[in-house]
């Protein structure tokens, strides 16, 4: 048996659709869709990740603004999201890690504004994610769930292992699998017998960051596996949390490393700021305001 291989461009792909229609809706309105980023670090893998959001920005017509902090304050970073979030321009923020050493990243994202928390940061929105209200979910998380439906993907009333319980993919993942009626088990680094559950599981999420740790040992006749792992190999390759030579025989699916999850998040990322400016563009029509000028 060979793997079905879970690409994320095909998702992407879709995702970047419904968005185009969505700003041309936008546009008809004269309203324009406008992301914030807040960047504190010169790390370069930090700056080539928001350089794709930029171009994934301006590609699909969504203005994008890079607020360069170079070693900022926690005051000053905490004063740049207050600008941001009262700015009426803007309808969706992102704090770019990592921040500088001394600042408290917990502290900074209960500032941003739910409604324009685009990558389900703020505890408020993971909180909202649990009993279901409406709220962006951590992009990462979100596209777990576009692959998995993409491919159609059964979860109704079946055993889905996710392994790690990060708040930016294992516990937002789970409530989110809830909500599609999967029976969930969260596994971590403390979860004794890890194998009994992932080889128990007709879907296995791998998002904990160890490069290779699921084999075919752990996982079941086919099954569906989904690796979020990035990691870089001894010889400079990124990798999975999956050895994928490993699984691949006995899997009947597998998104790759890269090329799967990773493909999917700045896809979404752009589609919920342009879901948030809709919002906002609704709330203006309805209250009877002038369009023709609003950014």
């Amino acid at each position: 048996m060979t793997a079905r291989r879970l690409g994320g461009k095909p998702v992407a792909d879709e995702i970047r659709a419904r968005t185009a229609h969505l700003v041309q809706d936008l546009n008809r309105d004269g309203f324009t869709a406008k992301l914030a980023v807040v960047m504190a670090t010169g790390n370069e893998a930090t700056a080539w990740y928001v350089r794709s959001i930029e171009r994934a920005a301006a590609q699909q017509g969504v203005d994008c603004q890079v607020l360069q902090m170079p070693e900022a304050s926690q005051d000053q970073l905490a004063a740049a999201i207050t600008a941001l979030n009262n700015d009426e321009s803007v309808h969706g923020i992102i704090l770019q890690t990592p921040l500088p050493e001394g600042v408290d990243t917990a502290v900074l994202v209960q500032l941003i504004d739910p409604a324009k928390d685009i990558d389900g940061a703020n505890p408020l929105s993971l909180g909202r994610l649990s009993v279901g209200q409406p709220a962006f979910a951590p992009a990462t998380a979100r596209s777990v769930i576009e692959i998995l439906e993409h491919y159609r993907i059964p979860l109704s009333g079946q055993h889905v292992a996710v392994v790690g319980r990060s708040a930016v993919v294992g516990k937002p993942l789970a409530q989110l699998l809830l909500q599609r009626d999967a029976t969930v088990s969260v596994c971590h680094s403390r979860t004794s017998k890890l194998a009994d559950f992932t080889k128990a599981a007709a879907v296995t999420v791998m998002a904990v960051g160890r490069a290779n740790l699921l084999t075919s040992q752990e996982v079941a006749d086919s099954s569906v596996v989904i690796d979020v792992g990035t990691n870089v190999d001894e010889d400079g390759q990124l990798v999975g949390d999956v050895h994928a030579a490993s699984v691949q025989p006995k899997v009947r699916a597998l998104s790759p490393v890269p090329g799967g999850v990773g493909t999917v998040t700045t896809a979404l990322l752009i589609w919920h700021t342009v879901q948030a400016a809709a919002k906002v563009c609704e709330s203006i029509m309805w209250r009877g305001e002038p369009m023709a000028t609003r950014r």
